[in-house]
C-alpha cells in the first residue's frame, strides 16, 4: 500500500481464498503486528494460537453455526484470546490485536475475515468458546475473541467507496451538533 488511507479503502472481508500457502516471512510479520498492537496499561493481556493446519481448520470453521464455514478454506488462522484476569479491558485489547492482524494482512496482499466468537455458539447450542478451547487445549482463563481466517485472496473486492459514508453517523461536539 502507498498510504494508510488506502490500506483502509482496500481492506474488505474475504472468505474466499486460494490453495496458495502463505510463506514464513508473512506469518511472522503478521505476528508482529498482533504482538505490537497497543494494550491497556501495556497488559498484554493477549495470546495467539496459530493454527495452519488443514484438519483443525477444518474443525474451526464449525465454531459457530453460520458465519465461518471460510475458515476451513485458509491458509492461516489467528485464534485470538485473552486473559480477563490480567486486564478488565481484555475485550478492546483483544479487538485491537484483531484489526492489527487484518491491516497486516491487507498491507501484505492477503486477504482476512474476522469471525465473531465471544457470545456466539455452534449448531449444537455449545458456546464457541468453549468449543475452541477443547479443540485447542487452551488454558481455562483465556477467553476467546476471535479467529482471523487469512489467505491469498480467492477474489477480486472493490475498495470501499467514499460516496457510501454515513456522515449523518457525525456530531459535532453534541449529538445532533452540526
Amino acid at each position: 500500500m502507498e498510504n494508510f488511507s488506502d490500506l483502509i479503502r482496500n481492506r474488505r472481508s474475504m472468505r474466499k481464498f486460494t490453495d496458495e500457502e502463505l510463506t514464513q516471512d508473512q506469518v511472522l510479520t503478521l505476528l508482529k503486528a498482533a504482538l505490537m498492537a497497543p494494550s491497556s496499561k501495556r497488559s498484554n493481556c493477549w495470546q495467539f494460537i496459530v493454527v495452519d493446519d488443514k484438519d483443525t481448520l477444518e474443525k474451526l470453521s464449525f465454531c459457530k453455526e453460520s458465519g465461518a464455514a471460510f475458515v476451513k478454506d485458509a491458509a492461516l488462522a489467528i485464534v485470538v484470546t485473552a486473559d480477563p484476569l490480567a486486564s478488565d479491558v481484555w475485550i478492546e485489547d483483544a479487538s485491537i490485536a484483531s484489526i492489527m492482524i487484518q491491516l497486516q494482512a491487507e498491507d501484505l496482499g492477503l486477504g482476512s475475515c474476522w469471525v465473531q466468537v465471544r457470545e456466539r455458539f455452534t449448531a449444537n447450542g455449545t458456546p464457541a468458546n468453549e468449543y475452541i478451547h477443547e479443540l485447542l487445549d487452551l488454558p481455562l482463563q483465556l477467553q476467546v475473541l476471535s479467529v482471523i481466517a487469512i489467505g491469498h485472496k480467492g477474489m477480486e473486492r472493490k475498495p470501499f467507496d467514499d460516496s457510501h459514508l454515513q456522515w449523518e453517523k457525525v456530531h459535532i461536539n453534541k449529538f445532533g451538533g452540526k
